[in-house]
């Protein structure tokens, strides 16, 4: 995990490791009102014995890195989000393999960073889970879900592939289909924070929504340990 600066270029490493052994492949992230980074880790990594499982950790500002959720708790952590709230902690577990979770949950998260109650908001299977989300203002989350064609795994065509808006107990509110494979992430941008921007494929796609994204005030950022 790594920190850059926009004006120089300089690059830092937060965090290369965990327990003396080195991250498995680090996917998503997200930073919560107090500066905290959580984010999703899973293999391969280059320890053979895989000390380090699938994971969601977080960074506090100290730069001191704490495990959140691992294996077998949680099968294949994609996309994280927090809720503008603070209080909830979004999980994406997309993992393609036979009778595995195809799921966005929510976890209480807790003032000291851990994370309890553990719901589940949607469900894709037997389709392809989420792969990002994003949310916005009024805690709606939006997933970028779906397949337009197989690949090769046990995620079948049931899920419609573009971005899906559900509210925070698991309505469907809205869905924006989305032209190519494969969808991978949304956040929203612009001046006035209602422009959706999404990856997909080889395309940047954007989008006015109705709602408009978080505000995000300047927020510290943790450094190494």
């Amino acid at each position: 995990m790594t920190r850059t600066n926009l004006s120089t270029g300089e690059i830092t490493v937060l965090v290369d490791q965990f327990n003396g052994h080195p991250l498995g492949a680090p996917n998503d992230l997200t930073i919560d009102s107090r500066g905290s980074v959580y984010f999703t880790s899973r293999l391969p990594n280059d320890d053979p014995k895989k000390h380090n499982v699938n994971s969601v950790y977080r960074i506090n500002l100290s730069g001191q890195v704490a495990r959140v959720l691992h294996e077998p708790d949680i099968h294949m952590p994609n996309g994280v989000e927090v809720s503008p709230d603070g209080r909830t902690l979004y999980l994406i577990e997309s993992d393609g393999r036979e009778s595995r979770n195809r799921c966005v949950f929510a976890y209480a998260l807790n003032d000291d960073g851990t994370v309890t109650n553990t719901r589940r908001i949607i469900d894709f299977s037997p389709g392809r889970g989420g792969d990002g989300l994003c949310v916005d203002a009024d805690g709606n989350l939006y997933v970028a879900a779906g397949l337009h064609k197989t690949r090769g795994t046990f995620e079948t065509l049931d899920t419609k592939p573009g971005i899906h808006v559900v509210s925070p107990r698991g309505k469907l509110l809205a869905y924006l289909a989305t032209p190519n494979d494969t969808l991978t992430n949304c956040t929203f941008g612009g001046e006035d924070r209602r422009t959706l921007f999404i990856t997909c494929g080889n395309l940047l796609l954007s989008v006015r929504t109705q709602h408009a994204g978080p505000v995000v005030n300047g927020i510290a950022i943790p450094h190494r340990r």
